[in-house]
């Protein structure tokens, strides 16, 4: 920075925003560019990033994101995004399952964040933000449709099975306003690291309790990210949220030299040090973006800005 010149620095003057009715999203985006508006930026860059990112034939795509988006309607967002194939491989958090089997066959509904939650376990609501969740649309469901499921694996000669095995089972009982039936259907993995924890998991732990020869066998799941990452001649990631789901994208990439293309969503700071927090660009000095990869963090809640994202990509 020191050696560069005033001019060289001065190359891109900020311009207002020229919005008309007419003026489709990806010209807001475009316009964002040079907008000099903070967050605006680096959304505009990640929309541009994933856009060359899906028109990489060589790249293997992979997306990661946290199970809360499933509770609101970002689920839609996720479900089109694997219709369309937009994606390769999904990794992703146990309760992601629990809510794609819920509202499915149920409904969750709209709340606030200042609710009485006495009142609510009063009533057998349970609430997630500002998303409410029947008690009777959540556990006692989750528990009969999985038990079904695990014992339809079961009988059919499944014993050590590996997380995209059950989500892959999973998604073949659900219709087309799932995720995982999409998943199921064009026959993308999607991969549960921490499946245990949450309901899904949970109904595994119970259905071995009665059928000791069936297990997890999460080291297949590696396996099959091992493939993956080996084969692939590029790798981008779209990571919405972080946790174990943008840790375990970031992790297998290393082993191929980083992600060459990398778009992050997130609320957390980064000053805590905590890995949901870390911006895209720490994983470089870990291996696992690439320097030279096109990437950036978007800080923004990601149920909000989903919808303009992926309808911008729609228009490339």
């Amino acid at each position: 920075m020191a050696g560069r010149k005033k001019d060289d620095l001065l190359h891109s003057a900020v311009k207002d925003h020229a919005i008309d009715k007419n003026t489709d999203i990806n010209a807001i985006l475009k316009s964002m560019e040079q907008s000099g508006g903070f967050e605006s930026r680096n959304l505009a860059d990640g929309v541009d990033i994933l856009k060359r990112m899906m028109d990489e034939p060589k790249c293997t795509k992979f997306l990661s994101f946290v199970a809360a988006l499933m509770s609101t309607g970002a689920r839609g967002i996720v479900r089109d995004m694997l219709k369309n194939k937009m994606f390769d491989v999904v990794i992703t958090t146990c309760g992601a399952l629990d809510h794609d089997i819920a509202r499915y066959y149920d409904k969750y509904y709209a709340g606030d964040f200042r609710m009485d939650d006495r009142e609510l376990l009063d009533k057998d609501v349970h609430r997630l933000g500002n998303v409410l969740v029947p008690m009777s649309a959540y556990g006692p469901l989750i528990e009969e449709k999985m038990q079904a499921i695990l014992a339809d694996m079961y009988r059919e000669g499944k014993r050590d099975v590996a997380t995209y095995e059950i989500t892959d089972k999973i998604g073949s009982s659900l219709g087309e306003s799932s995720f995982l039936y999409w998943a199921h259907k064009n026959k993308i993995p999607v991969v549960v690291p921490g499946i245990v924890d949450g309901a899904v998991g949970s109904q595994v732990w119970l259905f071995h309790q009665q059928h000791r020869d069936f297990k997890l066998d999460i080291l297949k799941d590696q396996n099959l990210l091992s493939s993956l990452v080996f084969d692939a001649k590029k790798s981008g990631a779209f990571m919405v949220g972080g946790g174990i789901s943008k840790h375990h994208t970031l992790w297998w990439n290393q082993y191929r030299g980083g992600l060459d293309y990398a778009v992050y969503i997130t609320t957390a700071p980064e000053w805590d040090g905590s890995l949901s927090g870390a911006l895209v660009a720490e994983a470089i000095s870990w291996g696992k973006v690439t320097t030279k990869a096109r990437q950036t963090t978007i800080h923004g809640e990601a149920s909000t800005l989903l919808p303009f994202i992926y309808a911008a990509l729609l228009k490339r």
